[in-house]
C-alpha cells in the first residue's frame, strides 16, 4: 500500500511538475476589454472565465492549446506557448466589431451589432465634438428621439431641463451609471411647458468629460431593470483609463456678445496597487446670463393690468422689452467624480464610483412694472424699490430674483466574482438631489396685522425670501448572476431592493405666510414633510443562441412597493442574422410599468403661474394623499402599465456601411398626468392622476458610411432620423380633466420628426465636422387661445461646424460654431377651422391673440409654452486640450 501510495505521489508530482500557467486579457477590436470569455484546455474539462478587466489564468499542460470562445464572437484557439497570451476576439462573420454593449439583456454581453434591440453608442468623441456646455445638449444634437430645451420662464425648471426619448417625459427613461440606476432629481415639474407633471435624473450634472461611452437602450426595458424604463434606458458608462492624464479649457460666447461660457476640465487616471485603477474628474465651469426678451406691447399692457395707456408707453419707451429677462439664466457648477476598481483575490474584483455636483443658478421672474404693482396703491414700495422719496419717487417697477442651490451626488460600491463560470455582482448604490431656494428683491404684500395692529408685511416686509426646496434620495442593493451555460444558453437572474425618500422642505415664514414672496411663494408648513417607501424586485434572464444567427432572449420580473402593490412584467426578444450576417432582423415585444414618484404622490403647493389676459396668479395643486383630495374623491395613484413593441431591420453590406431601421410601438394605460386646474372648494388647483391611455409610435433610422478616401483624408457621412407616426391619447378621460392645452403638451409639443445629417473629414493634423439637425413642427394649444386656432412651430435646420487641430501628439484645439446660420424658433398662427379663418383675417383680433399666449409679447420668440430648440441663436465654442 506505500508503495502504491509512493507511485500516485510520484504521478501527480510529475503532472504538477509538466503543467504551466497561463495569465493574459481578452479585448474586443476595439480594445475594450471583454469578461466573461470562457478559455478552455482543448480536450479536457479544465477551464476558466475572464474578470470584468478581461484577465484570465489558468494552469495547462506543456503542449496544450487554449480555446477561446464567447457569445457572438468568432471562437479561436491558440498554442499555450507562452507565459501571456492576450487576445482579440472578432464579431462573428468577421466584421469588425464596433462595440461592446453591457445595456438590454442580464446575461453576456454582446456587439451593438448582434444585440436583439435597437441601441445607440456614443463615445466620449461623439459628445465632445458637439461643441455643447453640457451633457444633455450634446445629446439633443446626437440622438434623433432625444429632446430637451430651456423654459422660457424658469424658476426651478432654471436647475435642470425636462427632457426625453420618444415623446414619453422624462420619468420614462431609466438612467443608469455604470449599469446601477442614478437617483432622480427632487425637482417636479409644475409650469405649463413640456415635461409637466414629471420628473427626472439631472443628467447635467455629469461631466461629459469622465463619460467613456453612452449606450442609450431605444425599447420598454422595465422586465430587465424595473420601474421608469418605459421608453428605454440610457447607460453612461465612465472613463477607466489609468494612465493618460488631460486638462480641457472651454470658452464661448453667443453671437449677441452675453451667455459668455469658461471652464476647466481635468480627467486624469492613476494606478491602484498592481492591476486595480483611479480615474477622476473635477470640472468647473460659468455661464453668463443670455436675455431673448420680445417688445411689448402697450395696448395689450394696459388693458390686462387697467393701467393708463400713457403711463404704460412711458414705461415701454425705457423698456421695450418692460423689463423681462428670459433665455438662459447664469450658472455656476462644480463637478466631482471618480471611478475605480481593484482585484482582492484571483476571482474577485473590487469596484465603485462616486460623483458630487454643486449648481448655482440665477434668474429672473417676470418683471413688476409700476403700472402693475402701481406706487399709488403700495407706496412703500419706493422705500423698498426707489429713493424713498416721497415727493419725488424714483420707483420704477422691480424685478424678483430666482436663485437656487443644487446638490447632487451618487455612489456605488459593489463587488464582482467570476468563480466556475459563474458571474456574480453584488452592490449598494446610495444617490440623492437636494434643492434649496432664494428669492431676492420681492416683497410680501399681504395684509396682515400683529396684536399691536400694525401691519407684518407690506411696508415691513422683507426683501430676501428663503422658500424652501424639495430634497430625494435613494438606497439600491443589487445581486446579478450570471453565466454563460454553453455556447447556446446564456442565463442570468437578481434581485433589487430600493428605499426612496421625498422630502419638501419648509419655507420662512414670511415667504408663505399670506400671499407669500411675490413671484415665489414658500412652502407651507402643512405641505412639507419626510416620505418614505421601499421596493423589492426579482427578475430571470436567459438567453438562447438556436444557431449562430438565431437568438432569442426572454425575461420576466416582479417587483413588490410598500405603498400600491406589486407587477409582474415580462419581454421576449429575438435576433436573426442572414446573407453572411449582412443582414439582421430584429424584434421584441415587452410589458411594463411605472410606478408613480413620490413626488406626484405627496406634492402640495400655491404656485405662481401666467394666466393668458389675467397676468400672474396663484394657483395650486393638492396631493392625492390630503384631506382635500378625499372630499373632492380623487383616487390615490397607481403605477402605470405599459406595453411595447418594437422590429426592426438592420444592413451592413460592406465594412465601412451599415444602417438600421426600427418601428416601434408603446402602448401606456392608466397615464398618470397633472390636469388643468380646475376650480373647487379649495380654490383653483390641479391633482394628478391615472387618467387615461397613450399610444406613441415611430421609426428610428440609423446609417453611416465611414472611412472613404478623398485625398490624402478620411470622410465619413451619418444619417439618423426620428419619425413620430402616432402618439395621442387613446381612451376618455377619467379622474381629471385633460384639456386642449395640456394634450398639445404631452403630445405635440416636441418635434413630430428630427433628422441629424453629419459629415467627418480627417486630413493630417485636421478635422472637420458638419452637422445639420432638422427640428419638425410642433403643435400648442395655448392658455388662453381662442379655441379655433393653434400655433405651430415651422421646421427649421440647425447647422453647426467643428474644426479640430491636433497641434502635437499632446495639444489639440477644438473651434465649434454652434447654430452657424443664427437660425432662430417661428411660429405662426394655425387654423382650425373657419371661424379661425375669420380672426386671422382680422388684423385686432390677431394681434388680440399674440398678446395673449407671448404675455403682450414678452415671449414673442418661444411663446410662453415653450419651443423645439434653443432661442439663443448662433454660439462660438474655443477649447484646448492638453494631454499629459
Amino acid at each position: 500500500m506505500k508503495k502504491i501510495a509512493v507511485l500516485l505521489f510520484l504521478f501527480n508530482a510529475l503532472i504538477a511538475f509538466a503543467q504551466k500557467e497561463v495569465t493574459g486579457v481578452v479585448k474586443d477590436n476595439t480594445g475594450n476589454p471583454l469578461p466573461g470569455v470562457n478559455i478552455v484546455e482543448k480536450g479536457t474539462t479544465n477551464g476558466v472565465t475572464t474578470d470584468i478587466e478581461g484577465f484570465y489564468k489558468i494552469k495547462v499542460q506543456e503542449g496544450a492549446s487554449l480555446v477561446y470562445s464567447y457569445v457572438g464572437y468568432n471562437t479561436i484557439t491558440r498554442l499555450a506557448n507562452a507565459t501571456t497570451i492576450d487576445v482579440s476576439l472578432s464579431e462573428e462573420g468577421g466584421q469588425n466589431l464596433d462595440e461592446v454593449v453591457v445595456t438590454g439583456s442580464r446575461t453576456a454581453a454582446r456587439s451593438n451589432t448582434t444585440t436583439a434591440l435597437p441601441i445607440d453608442v456614443l463615445s466620449s468623441k461623439d459628445l465632445t465634438s458637439t461643441g455643447q456646455a453640457s451633457f444633455d445638449k450634446a445629446l439633443q444634437y446626437k440622438i434623433p428621439s432625444f429632446n430637451t430645451v430651456q423654459t422660457p420662464v424658469n424658476d426651478a425648471t432654471s436647475l435642470l431641463d425636462p427632457y426625453e426619448i420618444r415623446n414619453m417625459g422624462p420619468s420614462r427613461t431609466l438612467i443608469l451609471i455604470n449599469g446601477k440606476r442614478k437617483n432622480l432629481s427632487s425637482l417636479l415639474y409644475v409650469q405649463t411647458s413640456p415635461g409637466r407633471g414629471e420628473t427626472g435624473a439631472d443628467i447635467s450634472a455629469i461631466p461629459t468629460d469622465a463619460i467613456e461611452r453612452v449606450e442609450i437602450l431605444r425599447d420598454g426595458a422595465s422586465a430587465q431593470y424595473g420601474s421608469d424604463a418605459i421608453a428605454g434606458v440610457m447607460n453612461i458608462i465612465l472613463k477607466k483609463n489609468r494612465t493618460d492624464s488631460a486638462v480641457t479649457l472651454r470658452s464661448g460666447i453667443t453671437s449677441e456678445g452675453d451667455g459668455e461660457m469658461l471652464g476647466v476640465s481635468l480627467n486624469s487616471g492613476t494606478t491602484v496597487g498592481e492591476k486595480g485603477f483611479l480615474n477622476y474628474t473635477i470640472d468647473f465651469s460659468k455661464v453668463n446670463l443670455a436675455n431673448r426678451p420680445g417688445t411689448v406691447d402697450a395696448e395689450g399692457e394696459a388693458g390686462d393690468f387697467g393701467a393708463n395707456i400713457a403711463d404704460v408707453q412711458s414705461f415701454l419707451a425705457r423698456h421695450p422689452d418692460a423689463g423681462n429677462i428670459n433665455g438662459s439664466p447664469e450658472t455656476a457648477a462644480a463637478k466631482f467624480l471618480i471611478n475605480g476598481g481593484s482585484p482582492i483575490s484571483e476571482n474577485t474584483n473590487l469596484y465603485y464610483n462616486a460623483a458630487y455636483v454643486y449648481k448655482k443658478v440665477n434668474s429672473f421672474a417676470n418683471y413688476r412694472t409700476p403700472y402693475w404693482r402701481v406706487l399709488a396703491d403700495e407706496p412703500y414700495l419706493n422705500d423698498f424699490f426707489g429713493n424713498g422719496d416721497a415727493a419725488n419717487p424714483s420707483y420704477d417697477g422691480y424685478v424678483p430674483t430666482f436663485e437656487g442651490d443644487l446638490t447632487d451626488y451618487n455612489g456605488t460600491l459593489g463587488f464582482k466574482n467570476v468563480k466556475n463560470g459563474w458571474n456574480t455582482d453584488a452592490s449598494v448604490t446610495v444617490g440623492g438631489n437636494k434643492q434649496l431656494y432664494t428669492v431676492n428683491n420681492s416683497v410680501n404684500r399681504s395684509d396682515i396685522l400683529d396684536d399691536n395692529n400694525e401691519n407684518v408685511y407690506k411696508e415691513n416686509s422683507p426683501i430676501s425670501f428663503k422658500p424652501g426646496g424639495t430634497a430625494f434620495n435613494h438606497i439600491v442593493g443589487n445581486i446579478d448572476i450570471s453565466k454563460i451555460l454553453s455556447d447556446k444558453i446564456s442565463i442570468g437572474f437578481g434581485s433589487e431592493f430600493r428605499s426612496e425618500n421625498f422630502s419638501v422642505i419648509e419655507g420662512n415664514k414670511a415667504s408663505w405666510d399670506g400671499l407669500g414672496a411675490d413671484s415665489f411663494a414658500g412652502n407651507r408648513p402643512e405641505n412639507s414633510g419626510k416620505w418614505n417607501r421601499y421596493n423589492v424586485g426579482a427578475y430571470l434572464d436567459i438567453a438562447f443562441d438556436v444557431t449562430k444567427d438565431f437568438l432569442i432572449n426572454g425575461t420576466i420580473r416582479h417587483e413588490e412597493y410598500s405603498d400600491f402593490g406589486g407587477a409582474t412584467v415580462w419581454k421576449l426578444s429575438s435576433r436573426y442574422k442572414f446573407l453572411e450576417d449582412k443582414i439582421t432582423l430584429r424584434g421584441s415585444v415587452s410589458t411594463g410599468f411605472r410606478a408613480p414618484t413620490l413626488h406626484q404622490i405627496y406634492t402640495q403647493k400655491s404656485q405662481y403661474s401666467f394666466v393668458a389676459g389675467q397676468g400672474i396668479q396663484v394657483s395650486g395643486i393638492i396631493s392625492n394623499v390630503s384631506p382635500q383630495a378625499r372630499q373632492l374623491g380623487i383616487p390615490q395613484l397607481d403605477a402605470e402599465k405599459s406595453t411595447n413593441f418594437t422590429v426592426g431591420i438592420g444592413a451592413k453590406p460592406f465594412a465601412n456601411f451599415n444602417f438600421t431601421v426600427d418601428y416601434y410601438n408603446i402602448k401606456v394605460e392608466d397615464r398618470i398626468v397633472l390636469g388643468d386646474r380646475q376650480d373647487t372648494q379649495f380654490g383653483n388647483v390641479a391633482w394628478f392622476s391615472n387618467s387615461f391611455d397613450s399610444r406613441t409610435s415611430g421609426l428610428d433610422v440609423v446609417a453611416s458610411y465611414n472611412n472613404i478616401g478623398i485625398g490624402e483624408g478620411k470622410l465619413g457621412f451619418n444619417l439618423s432620423g426620428n419619425i413620430t407616426i402616432q402618439n395621442e391619447r387613446i381612451s376618455d378621460v377619467t379622474n381629471n380633466s385633460f384639456g386642449p392645452i395640456l394634450e398639445s403638451l404631452t403630445f405635440t409639443s416636441r418635434p413630430d420628426t428630427k433628422w441629424i445629417l453629419g459629415a467627418n473629414y480627417e486630413i493630417g493634423k485636421f478635422g472637420f465636422s458638419l452637422n445639420n439637425t432638422y427640428f419638425g413642427k410642433t403643435t400648442f394649444n395655448q392658455d388662453g387661445l381662442n379655441a379655433n386656432l393653434k400655433t405651430e412651430f415651422i421646421p427649421k435646420v440647425v447647422t453647426d461646424l467643428g474644426i479640430n487641430f491636433n497641434a502635437t501628439e499632446k495639444l489639440t484645439f477644438a473651434f465649434n460654431v454652434n447654430n452657424l446660420f443664427n437660425i432662430l424658433p417661428e411660429w405662426e398662427f394655425k387654423s382650425e377651422n373657419a371661424a379661425g379663418d375669420a380672426i386671422l383675417a382680422d388684423p385686432a383680433q390677431t394681434k388680440t391673440q399674440y398678446n395673449l399666449i407671448t404675455f403682450n409679447g414678452r415671449y414673442s420668440q418661444m411663446t410662453y409654452d415653450g419651443f423645439h430648440f434653443s432661442q439663443l441663436g448662433t454660439m462660438f465654442n474655443l477649447s484646448l486640450n492638453y494631454k499629459f
